[in-house]
């Protein structure tokens, strides 16, 4: 899943892409790098970030979507909004991906069960204002798996059919460095809920100095993001989502090279 962010203020690229024309051409690189799946936002939800009208993110999204989906492009929407997933999914968007998971919109579940979308559903604590206070458990893994699988549980009752849903176990989103590295550490117990699982460590801040330098740009955390990527597919996960897909895709050629010269 490449990561097209049409905002001024993404935390490694906010800006860069923020201009139709832009945004249509990076799209287009993603997918020669490697993407199978390009996922668009017109909102920030790095920490701190403040909401932007729901008109502001459709007219960022949408005229994107529908080029992309004109060209042949999967394309996954990212908005914690529903008329918004609403607007994509009826422009082509395959996917809604929803880092509050359905609970910063009441209206969410209702339309992507109503639309037959995928899903992906986040863990989720509270707005990018103020969700690191939040960044309290007494068993990161635990707690968030317990989390989640309420929340699915929660959507299925609204009607949100089981075989939508992706889980996301949220890296970065009301967890520190610590909790971020002990969730991904504990993969398989988000495995075991029987549901797809979706990876994004990508350029994350608790990546900052593994492999690169602790005061560098965001970008020289894509070998860091990579190697997660390898090891989230290694365990099975359904997809990553990466800025930059090129370093994932050579790490996963070699780890389809290995494993064919074994078997």
């Amino acid at each position: 899943m490449g990561i097209l962010n049409v905002t001024p203020d993404s935390f490694s690229d906010g800006g860069l892409h923020a201009a139709y024309d832009a945004a249509v051409r990076h799209a287009r690189a993603l997918v020669a790098d490697g993407a199978d799946l390009v996922d668009v936002g017109g909102e920030s939800t790095r920490p701190g970030a403040e909401r932007v009208p729901v008109e502001v993110e459709q007219r960022r999204v949408l005229p994107v979507i529908r080029t992309l989906v004109a060209e042949g492009i999967a394309v996954s929407v990212d908005t914690m909004n529903a008329a918004t997933a609403e607007a994509a999914v009826e422009a082509g968007a395959a996917i809604v991906n929803d880092v509050s998971g359905g609970l910063a919109d009441p209206d969410m579940a209702r339309v992507v069960a109503a639309s037959g979308a995928g899903f992906v559903v986040m863990h989720w604590r509270g707005h990018s204002d103020r969700m690191q206070r939040n960044a309290v458990y007494a068993h990161a893994v635990e707690d968030v798996r317990r989390e989640v699988e309420q929340r699915v549980a929660e959507l299925i009752v609204l009607g949100v059919h089981q075989d939508q849903i992706v889980i996301d176990p949220g890296l970065g989103f009301a967890k520190d460095g610590r909790q971020n590295w002990e969730i991904l550490a504990g993969y398989e117990r988000f495995a075991s809920l029987g549901l797809p699982v979706l990876v994004a460590a990508s350029r994350k801040k608790f990546l900052r100095g593994v492999g690169s330098d602790p005061d560098g740009p965001a970008r020289d955390r894509d070998l860091a993001s990579a190697a997660i990527s390898l090891l989230a597919a290694e365990r099975g996960a359904w997809g990553v989502r990466v800025h930059d897909p090129a370093p994932t895709r050579t790490m996963l050629a070699v780890w389809d090279t290995w494993r064919a010269a074994r078997s």
